[in-house]
């Protein structure tokens, strides 16, 4: 099979339908799991159809065509000669100039013959019957198909070059990546082919199968203890899934992940952040803006009697932003205030123990970095108002807000620049030379931080770090080949005890 022929998977109706919904139109429905499979197809560089036998209900073939249709594929109604069904002229063409996959869960032995006489590999899907047929594979369950179809487009390719990836994530993370096209099968310019990970599936036998494995490991966080993250992972719960992963990857030193677990730790505890991030002032440049961390200090209790002289200490005065000390993984990890005087920590609901940072007046632009691979991308977003703005909408009280949904936003009357002056605030080069020197600190492969630009100073703040982002404000075609690049390189350079969590 040579590189760039195309691949084609037709999906026969069996394969789809949920055999326990009635004929009746309003009952017809897929079976359980296939939904989320043709949403991966969807965006997944394949060429994939839906087919189903001449003389079906039309219930059930209008109900096929309106689902193809709704995930832009093709929809086929096989021809039935003397009973038998039979390929189309369009699949015969196929035969010719792609390389064709037939997945069923109906064992025909006359089209299964047909099919292989011209070439198309047969896949049977969690066949009921349990019925073996010469070169057909058996799939047992629905949740393979997709890792079975990758291994074999990697055997017919017949390259070295080319990396199947395992990758772990929540759904709408996965659907953000898939949407760009940044998770293909059937690998494009970047010689990859990504494949979803099943917790139904023993995860081991999986791994085996891939050459890497991508993952977002605080989406499978359950609960974390923040009294233990100077020791992470010790007080970590992860899913069962996500631990099974973990000790694969201990008892397999030589198997690559991307990235090392004991590197995204430290971006688990925001005061763990903070550490990091003082050593900016190491970048110290003559003629360029100051580059450096918030002041900022941690407490384990808003009612300390001594919190005006540990403030005093860590440089700090209000207004002040509170966030907990956990930066992600749990529900409340975002639950953050604004607090300007210290008669408003009294009855505060962010959770304990908490990282007190400075609020720094920033003329409402914030400018979000990714960092992906060797590459840099920065995009310009809509901030907070500065503080005085802020102040007088709060009524004595402190400003609560979740920082993912309810961050407040400056109006137009609070913005002091033009978005023509935005870029004139911001050092680029003096940033990207910061987030090479996180990238050697942190050891990641693909990190996001958010920079803010103090009014008055010129200083140039760094507030946040942050594992895997989806970096949706860089446009596709620079991301997702800076993605498979990245992806492609560290596959290549992560061996050995490298992987193995600290």
């Amino acid at each position: 099979m040579a590189t760039g022929r195309p691949v084609r998977l037709v999906l026969d109706a069996s394969l789809l339908l949920d055999p326990s919904s009635t004929r009746e139109a309003a009952a017809v429905a897929l079976r359980p799991g296939v939904e989320e499979l043709l949403r991966r197809l969807r965006y997944s560089n394949l060429n994939v159809a839906i087919c189903y036998a001449e003389g079906m209900p039309n219930n059930e073939s209008g109900f096929l065509e309106k689902v193809a249709s709704s995930h832009l594929f093709g929809s086929i109604a096989l021809l039935a000669k003397s009973g038998n069904l039979s390929l189309t002229e369009l699949m015969l063409e196929w035969s010719r100039t792609s390389f064709c996959f037939y997945a069923t869960s109906r064992v025909d032995k006359g089209l299964i013959s047909e099919l292989q006489n011209q070439n198309w590999r047969v896949l049977s899907v969690a066949n009921e019957c349990s019925i073996e047929v010469p070169g057909v594979l058996n799939v047992q369950r629905l949740q393979q198909l997709l890792l079975t179809l990758a291994t074999l487009i990697k055997r017919e390719l017949c390259d070295s070059s080319v990396l199947v990836i395992g990758y772990i994530m929540k759904k709408s993370r996965e659907e953000d990546f898939a949407r760009r096209g940044a998770f293909p099968i059937y690998p494009s310019k970047g010689s990859l082919i990504f494949v979803p990970l099943s917790f139904e599936l023993p995860l081991s036998l999986q791994l085996q199968e891939v050459d890497m494995a991508l993952h977002k490991i605080t989406d499978e966080i359950v609960k974390i203890d923040p009294n233990c993250s100077i020791d992470f992972p010790k007080g970590i719960s992860f899913s069962t899934g996500m631990s099974e992963i973990i000790r694969f990857v201990e008892e397999h030193p030589d198997f690559r992940i991307m990235d090392p677990f004991k590197n995204i730790y430290p971006l688990l505890d925001r005061l763990q952040i903070q550490k990091i991030l003082v050593r900016l002032q190491e970048l110290g440049i003559e003629g360029k803006p100051k580059l450096r961390s918030p002041y900022s200090c941690k407490v384990d209790n808003f009612d300390n009697g001594e919190l005006d002289k540990h403030l005093a200490e860590a440089n700090l005065s209000f207004p002040l932003i509170v966030k907990p000390q956990v930066a992600c993984g749990v529900a409340d990890a975002h639950n953050m205030a604004l607090v300007f005087q210290i008669e408003e920590f009294s009855n505060l609901s962010v959770p304990l123990p908490a990282v007190l940072q400075e609020y720094v007046d920033h003329g409402s632009k914030i400018f979000k970095f990714y960092v992906i691979g060797d590459k840099v991308f920065y995009a310009v977003r809509d901030s907070m108002p500065n503080a005085r703005f802020l102040k007088p909408s709060s009524g004595g009280e402190a400003l609560t807000f979740n920082s993912l949904k309810t961050l407040p936003v400056a109006t137009n009357e609070q913005r002091p620049q033009t978005a023509a002056e935005d870029g004139k605030l911001l050092d680029a080069d003096l940033v990207e030379e910061a987030a090479k020197f996180l990238k050697g600190l942190l050891g990641l492969t693909v990190f996001g931080f958010d920079v803010v630009v103090q009014e008055g100073t010129g200083d140039h703040v760094i507030v946040d770090l942050n594992y895997l982002p989806s970096f949706k404000e860089v446009p596709n075609s620079e991301a997702v080949p800076a993605f498979w690049d990245a992806v492609r390189q560290a596959c290549e350079s992560t061996r050995g005890n490298a992987n193995v969590q600290g």
